[in-house]
Formats: C-alpha cells, structure tokens, sequence
C-alpha cells in the first residue's frame, strides 16, 4: 500500500485511489517549476509549509484537478501531521465535478467519505471554522443509502451558506457556496435562480482577486445559459490565462464561446486543453467533442474526422462518465451535421474496443441509438427507426435504474424525436409534427448537460425541416429561428432558416441567412450542399 494510503482508513484510501479523472498540469514537487494554476489563498490552522501545499491542492481542485490534490496533501500532512483539514479536501476532491452529479459520484466515494472526514477531526481541527468546513461536507454523506442525492445536494448548499455567512471575510467559504449553488440548479427554472445567484456572489470577488481560478471557473458555469452566456466573456476571456497549466482552464471558455457561437475560438480554447491533457483523462474526449462540434458549424469536415482519428488513435481507452459520452457523440455529429443519413444508420456504438462498459453508460449508448433512429426516419424505414425506439426505451430503464433523472427526460425527448420523425416518414404527417412539437417543448424546458456542447440534434431543428418538407416555409422559418435564438451560428439551422425565408419569399431573410452560411463556412475544407445552394441563391440576386 502507498504512503497516501496508510494515511486514510482502507475503503476511503481505495475509493480516492481509484479517481483517475485528472487534469494535467505542470510539475509542483520540490525543485520543480511552479504550477501556473492562479492564486488561493485558503487559510487553516496548520505550519507555513503545510499552508503552502494547502493552497496549491486548493488551486488543483477550483480548476476540476481532482487526483492531483493527492501529491500536495501528502506533503501537507508530512509538513504537519495535526493539519486536519488535508483529510477535508481530499474528501472534497472526491466527489469530482458538481456539475455532473449524481452520475459521477460512486458508491464507494459516498461510503468511504464520513470515515475521510472522521479523519480530519482526529488529526485535528483547531478552530470552529474548521470544525464548521467538515460538519458542513458531512451532511452530503450522511444517510447517502437513505435519502437521494437532490436532498443530499441541497443540504450542502445549505450548510456552505452557513459556513460562508459565519465568516463573511472568508471569500473561500463564499467561493464554494457559488460553485455548490449554481451546480444544484433547477434545469426547469429559466429564471436561472440559482446561477445567478451564485453570479452575484462570484462578480466582486472576481474584482477583489482577479488571479483567482475558481472564481473565473465557477463564473463560467453560472453563465453557461443562452441567455446569460454574454455576461460570462470576461471570464471566458481571462480564465485561460490565470491557470495555463489546467487543462480545464484551457477548455472551459470553450462552454460561453459555444454559448455565443464563437466556433474559432472554441476550436482554439479545446485544442489548447487537448493538448494540456495528453490523452491522460477525460478531459481530452470532453475536448475532443466540443472541437468536432465547432468544426462541423463551419464546414470544417476533415478537420472533425481528424479529431475522431485523433480519438480512435488514444493509447488509453478511458472509462468514465464524459468519456463515453465524447466517445458515442463524436461519430454520431459527424453523420447528422453532415445529413449523411445512411451513415448515421449505421454508425457502431462507438470506435473504442468491444469491451467498453457501456453498460455503466446508458445515457452514452443513447447517443448511438438516437443517432441510428434518425437515419433509419430520414431513409423511411420505420421498422428499423422502431427497433431503435425500442433500443432508447430499454436504455432509459437502465438510465432510471441508475437514478439518473436528467438523462431519462433526455432520452425520453429523443425517442419521441425519432417516432415522430419515423411517422411523419411512413406518412403519419400530422402526428409526427404533434410528436416532434411535443418533443421540442420538452427540450426546451430543460437546459444542456456540462458534458455536452450542445444537442446531437435539436429537437426543434427536426420538426422545422419536416414542416419544411411539407411546404409550411413560413412556420419553419419561425421554427429554424428559435433554434438559432438557443443555439447561435449553428450551421444547420442558419441554411434550413436561409431554405425556409427562400421559399416563403421573404427575400431579405433569405439574403441575411444564405449571407451568414457563406460567413461560417469562409474556412470550410469540405463541400456541403448549403454552402452551394448560398452562393447559388446570392448570385442569382
């Protein structure tokens, strides 16, 4: 057993053990160069070197570096061992990335963290303050067999405020009572209560400490909204900088250039995180999958097929919840955005080996089936658009096993994307379009996963495009433009909205829209036929 190990009781020093999810950074040992990863500034009650390694784990952890606490934390305790407040953020780190709780959050991590934590107060906690941080992490594993995780989330949050309200000088208390607030957010309230609280709360200090990385981080997140992604440029902009050395920091202003459909600037913030990582962790795939997306939005096709090689090429197969999604999403964009339906048809689950747990990742294998359904529809063949209904049914079964509640409603909204799309086919008219308006409403009243850059397709897209289909230009123009107010720049949306304002005659859309395709696609390396049907349309007029 490792030195770390013989320091935890043995189920916590499995479980933390056992986190692999990381994020590259520079070297921080003794001799080495200085991880670039911003300032923080968490004070406790231990020696002046153990409050040095402190606050580099504290810095990992504000830029999502989870397993690189552990080397800090060692030489927090060696420094000194009555410092019980290592033993609290390690416990911390544990629980991985709140914005993809519960999913990301083992069995063994919820079993082993009460006994972690009984372990900071062993070593020792020499003020209430302290004593106040470990109560307030308790309450998240206490009858974590008993009570569900919303409940659970909650009373964290709860007991942070608690914590931060005490201490209103401690900005680190504040800090994490953001990040903890807007990650419990309700996907249904688009008054966006929680995020922008946590806004709120995350601004001045933003002001205050400029170099501080889960500020700039955690900001991101709370704007991470369509409606509310403008705000978070400024953070999107900096952050990069005040941690070079966190992979995450290279990747999360990628989620507002997304927001805005800044598609050069994502490619760049992902390439930049890609690289950081070194197929190391998920955080490449996450990456991976956010650069194929903004390829595919400027008809940048080969250079998505790179990213998929790229991909397929990792020395190290990695099985984790982001992962597996990048892993089935990266193929599937690369069909639908193309409209190469009869490769979407086909596609596999995914290019990683035939052992892959998907098992553990329902919502992941989803994806595939999604994808599979909708290029049977598109090609109108029902029976095979049926079998991949049937397929997403049993995989929400499996998701709601897991008590995975977001994913269940997602995969709901695809299966009914795909019966409606498959009827509409068969000649079902009028009841595909009720199905897929249904399945729009729906989508738009919850808000993306972190994990995703966007829809594998939108719900809304679809039900524009067959009303397209039947000659309704007018309302599909509607429909493309609500599209487009969520998601900006999206290539597919802009040609169906510059085909829908064509033949509907309204002649200075169609000329603005054709216009913005041209635009997005200037540094396209492949044909597509929209880009064809703008020039054709611009010549013409």
């Amino acid at each position: 057993m490792t030195k770390f190990a013989t320091q935890f009781p043995a189920p916590l020093a499995t479980a933390m053990l056992a986190l692999i999810s990381s994020l590259p950074v520079a070297a921080s040992a003794a001799g080495a160069e200085p991880a670039r990863l911003g300032k923080v500034q968490f004070k406790v009650e231990c020696s002046e070197a153990a409050q040095r390694e402190f606050n580099l784990a504290m810095a990992y952890y504000h830029s999502f570096a989870w397993s690189y606490l552990k080397d800090p934390l060692e030489r927090t305790l060696k420094a000194d061992p009555s410092c019980g407040m290592a033993h609290w953020a390690r416990v911390l780190g544990s629980l991985d990335n709140p914005f993809g709780w519960p999913g990301n959050v083992s069995a063994a991590t919820l079993a082993a963290g009460s006994d972690g934590l009984e372990a900071a107060r062993t070593a020792g906690l020499k003020t209430q303050r302290e004593r106040d941080y470990v109560d307030a992490l308790a309450v998240f594993f206490k009858d974590h067999d008993k009570l569900n995780h919303r409940t659970r989330a909650k009373a964290l949050e709860l007991a942070l405020e608690g914590v931060a309200k005490r201490y209103p000088d401690d900005t680190e208390a504040a800090i994490l009572y953001a990040l903890v607030l807007s990650a419990n957010f309700d996907p249904a309230d688009k008054q966006y209560t929680n995020q922008l609280h946590a806004a709120a709360i995350l601004e001045p200090l933003f002001k205050a400490q400029p170099e501080h990385p889960g500020v700039a981080h955690y900001l991101i997140h709370s704007y991470d909204y369509p409606p509310l992604a403008g705000k978070g440029l400024d953070a999107a902009k900096r952050y990069d900088k005040i941690a070079p050395d966190a992979a995450h920091a290279q990747h999360m202003p990628s989620h507002i250039f997304t927001r805005v459909g800044a598609w050069r600037e994502s490619i760049a913030s992902n390439s930049a995180s890609s690289r950081t990582d070194a197929g190391k962790s998920f955080n490449t795939l996450h990456a991976y999958d956010y650069m194929v997306y903004a390829h595919l939005q400027l008809g940048q096709d080969a250079a998505a097929r790179k990213v998929m090689a790229d991909m397929v090429a990792l020395p190290n197969k990695i099985d984790s919840f982001a992962a597996a999604y990048a892993y089935a999403a990266i193929p599937a964009r690369l069909a639908i955005e193309r409209g190469a339906w009869q490769e979407a048809a086909g596609l596999n689950v995914a290019p990683t080996p035939a052992d892959y747990p998907w098992t553990k990742y329902p919502h992941a294998e989803a994806i595939n089936a999604f994808a599979r359904g909708l290029g049977a529809a598109a090609a109108k063949n029902a029976a095979a658009a049926q079998a991949e209904v049937t397929r997403l049914q049993q995989l929400r079964e499996a998701t709601a096993a897991l008590k995975l509640g977001y994913w269940v409603e997602q995969i709901d909204i695809q299966s009914e994307v795909v019966s409606g799309f498959a009827a509409f086919g068969d000649g079902r008219r009028d009841e595909g379009i009720e199905r897929l308006r249904k399945a729009a409403a729906r989508e738009d009243a919850t808000e993306k996963h972190v994990v995703t850059p966007g829809p594998i397709l939108p719900a809304r897209e679809v039900l524009a495009s067959v009303l397209l289909e039947q000659g309704r230009a007018a309302e599909a123009l509607r429909e493309f433009e609500a599209v487009l107010q969520k998601e900006p720049n999206r290539l597919r949306a802009t040609a169906g909205a510059a085909a829908a304002a064509e033949r509907s005659g309204d002649t200075q859309k169609a000329r603005q829209y054709h216009g913005r395709v041209l635009d997005l696609t200037d540094v396209a390396d492949s044909p597509r036929p929209e880009v064809a049907d703008a020039k054709r349309f611009l010549r013409r007029g």
